[in-house]
Parts: C-alpha cells; sequence; structure tokens
C-alpha cells in the first residue's frame, strides 16, 4: 500500500544511533556503522525518530510499503526489554531488571485499599548512577526524577507520583556528584516524553532540579518537565 513512511539519507549519517533508540517499535538498527530502515512493517510513520537526528538525515516520504503491524512492532518491544542485558562487568546488584509495572490506566483501586499499596517501579535499579543510560525502559517514557527523601517524607509517594513512569531516584548531596551529565545521556539517547521532578523543600535538592534542567537544555531537546517540591512534614507546597 502506499502510505507515509521515514527514509534515511545514508550519505548524510554520522552513525550516531540515536534514531535506533529513539524508534521504540525498533524499526531502526545501525548496519555497518549507518542507520537502516530494517523493518517497514515496524515504522507507525510518526517520525519519533525525525528529532533524535542531529545531522537532519531521515525525512518523510510516501511510497509502496508494507503496512504497519502494530502487533508485531508491541511484541518485538517486549522481547527487546526481557532479552536486554546489563554490561558484563555490571555489578549483580546492580544489572536492569524489567518488573512487572502495574497498568497506569488503572485508577479503581482506591489510596485506602489494599490493591493500592503495591509498588509502582517498573524497573531495577532505581539510582540514578547505576541506571544504564541504554536501558531499554526508558523508550517513550515517562520519567520520574526523585530526590531520595522524597518518599520518606511523602506518604501517597508511590501512587501520586510513580505510576506510569521510570523513577529515578539520587541525593546530590551525599553522592557528592553532577548528575547532569548521565542525565544527558539518557534524554538524549532516548526517545522521552516528559519529565518530572520532585524535591524536597532544603536548598541542597536544587543541585537536583539544576542537573534535570541542564541536561534537558543540553540535548536540545523540547520536553515538558514539571517540579514538585515537598516540605518537610511531608506536604506538596
Amino acid at each position: 500500500m502506499i502510505r507515509k513512511i521515514i527514509q534515511i539519507d545514508e550519505h548524510r549519517c554520522n552513525g550516531c544511533g540515536l534514531c535506533a533508540s529513539a524508534c521504540h517499535e525498533g524499526a531502526i538498527g545501525m548496519v555497518n556503522g549507518k542507520a537502516r530502515l530494517l523493518r517497514e512493517d515496524y515504522c507507525d510513520g510518526l517520525g519519533d525518530c525525525l528529532p533524535a537526528c542531529p545531522v537532519n538525515a531521515i525525512s518523510f516520504t510516501e511510497r509502496e510499503a508494507a503496512v504497519y503491524d502494530a502487533e508485531a512492532a508491541e511484541k518485538n518491544k517486549r522481547e527487546k526489554i526481557q532479552n536486554y542485558k546489563s554490561p558484563d562487568h555490571a555489578c549483580p546488584g546492580s544489572t536492569f531488571k524489567a518488573l512487572e509495572h502495574p497498568d497506569p490506566a488503572d485508577t479503581s483501586a482506591s489510596p485506602d485499599t489494599a490493591a493500592s499499596e503495591r509498588s509502582m517501579l517498573g524497573q531495577w535499579p532505581a539510582q540514578i548512577r547505576l541506571m544504564p543510560a541504554g536501558a531499554p525502559c526508558f523508550e517513550n517514557a515517562s520519567l520520574l526524577i526523585a530526590a531520595d527523601c522524597t518518599a520518606y517524607a511523602y506518604a501517597r509517594f508511590h501512587e501520586k507520583f510513580m505510576r506510569g513512569k521510570v523513577t529515578l531516584i539520587g541525593c546530590p548531596k551525599l553522592d557528592d556528584t553532577d548528575y547532569s551529565e548521565k542525565l544527558t545521556s539518557i534524554i538524549k539517547e532516548n526517545s522521552i516524553r516528559d519529565v518530572t521532578v520532585v524535591r524536597m523543600e532544603v536548598p541542597c535538592c536544587g543541585g537536583l532540579e539544576s542537573a534535570v534542567r541542564k541536561s534537558i537544555q543540553d540535548c536540545g531537546k523540547c520536553i515538558p518537565c514539571q517540579v514538585t517540591t515537598i516540605s518537610i512534614d511531608g506536604k506538596i507546597l
């Protein structure tokens, strides 16, 4: 059938691989250092890969192409997550694992019921420094970046903030590090839909918020970012 589909100019392609990371269906792959459309039936024609390309090597075209197979693309995405392997040198305790994540559309459970007490953590690890930037859970994800004290200060943290998001936590004071480099890699290499920052009211948490804003700016992407501040007595300010 004639339909809209992406095309890649291999002469312009610099082999960065960002488009392959942005294509959560897995239609794009790297061949001999160049990006290629490997599966026409995985390409939905929406173009998430276009803004990820730094050299404008990807564009739309209308031509005869295989029909988009949403079921096969989703199956490929699930298999990619299940088969993902952390680097061989990774500590066993920080090896990436996809956890069974509650359905983000399921809001039927009241906060006062036992069903709502289930964990909303969809992956392991959760620490910013330990999460691999190429983990498949980042594909087309909503990102929650939280100061680790927030989950202790705010009683309904899982239900209020973590539902349907990939959660990363850290403490800029205790870790004594600038998270912006790691966060830049995560945001640059993946198709992130939006970012939510949850911080404490204490001044040291400003380092976490600054790192997130800097990473988004350094990536040159237009990603919505929302910041929520929690008081030390557990209230949303």
